[in-house]
Order: structure tokens, then C-alpha cells, then sequence
């Protein structure tokens, strides 16, 4: 017996990786691919993590103890707001630019001063861990001098096993670039 409510994105047992549904606001960011599943899984375990957590947190209360509960419950939400910035990482675009959001750290550039972006053979790190392998990088070259912006790489927690959707990615902001970058420089 089907349920359709349970497939309304995509069937289950479907190996494919479709893209994301297309949107004509341009205004909003948006991330042009979907989270990987390494990166769905960390974040997984750290939302099990902290409801274990909390699940102390209320133990360690009704056992009288207010101070190791406050902090049994700081360290959840610690975990908790980690565990929803692990999902909210990545590459990010708009008519505006394009945003890299990291764990601690977010950078936005403007298209005007993007000079290209192209895929490059470079050494990438795997799953975001200072071991590097040979792999594919989307990279942002400035107009000015300055180091290149890595914005997507093969080997990430949203791309690593899925070459389909790493290039799909890649080109959908390429084509973000292409017509927003030349509009912006005129």
C-alpha cells in the first residue's frame, strides 16, 4: 500500500538524486544542493546526543541538584545549537553573491567582485579533516589579488560517494555566477 504523504519529495526505495525543486526568488539564499548524508548523520547523532542530554538534565533535577542540572542543560543547548549549525553549513547563493557558512565562521562575497568560478583538480580534505586527498574543488577567484575561495569540494560531508550531485552543484553555481557576476560588474 503506497503513502503518498511519506513520498511527496521523492519515493523511498529510488536511487536517484534528483535536484531540488526550481524557485524564481532569487532574492532569498539559497543552498543549491542538498545536504549530504555524512553531514545529516553527524548532526543525527549530536541531536541523540543532546536529548540524552536532557533526559539527564531532568533526572539530575528531580534528584535535587539545581546546579548540575543548569549545567547538564547549557551543555545540551551547546549541542544542540552545534548540531543545527553542522546542517546549516555550506554554499550558499543569491542575486546578491554567494555565502560560505562554516562551523564558527561566515564569509559573503559579492558577485561584482567574483572574477570566475570554475571547477579545479586540487588537493581537497576529506570530510573537512586536515587529510587531503586529490579530488575536485569549486573555487571562487576574486577580481582582486587574494587567496581563492573554495566553495564546494568532492570529498565534503555533502558530496563525498556522490559525484552526480557534486557536479550538478557545481554547475548550478557556475550558472549563479554567469549571470549574476557579468550583471554585477556592469
Amino acid at each position: 500500500m503506497p503513502l503518498p504523504f511519506l513520498t511527496a519529495d521523492r519515493g523511498f526505495d529510488s536511487d536517484e538524486d534528483v535536484a531540488l525543486p526550481f524557485d524564481d526568488d532569487h532574492d532569498q539564499w539559497r543552498r543549491p544542493y542538498r545536504p549530504g548524508p555524512w553531514r545529516v548523520g553527524a548532526a543525527a547523532l549530536a541531536l541523540l546526543v543532546a536529548s540524552f542530554m536532557l533526559l539527564a538534565t531532568v533526572i539530575i533535577a528531580f534528584a535535587g541538584a539545581g546546579g548540575a542540572a543548569l549545567l547538564c542543560l547549557v551543555l545540551a543547548g551547546l549541542v544542540l545549537a552545534a548540531a543545527l549549525r553542522l546542517l546549516r553549513m555550506g554554499t550558499w547563493v543569491s542575486r546578491h553573491g554567494v555565502r560560505r557558512v562554516g562551523f564558527l565562521r561566515t564569509s559573503t562575497l559579492p558577485w561584482a567582485r567574483a572574477r570566475t568560478v570554475r571547477t579545479v583538480q586540487q588537493p581537497v580534505r576529506w570530510l573537512g579533516l586536515p587529510r587531503t586527498v586529490q579530488g575536485q574543488a569549486l573555487v571562487l577567484v576574486p577580481r582582486e589579488k587574494g587567496e581563492q575561495l573554495v566553495l564546494l569540494t568532492d570529498h565534503s560531508a555533502d558530496f563525498l560517494s556522490r559525484v552526480e550531485a557534486f557536479d550538478r552543484a557545481a554547475d548550478t553555481v557556475e550558472a549563479w555566477s554567469a549571470e549574476y557576476a557579468d550583471d554585477a560588474a556592469r
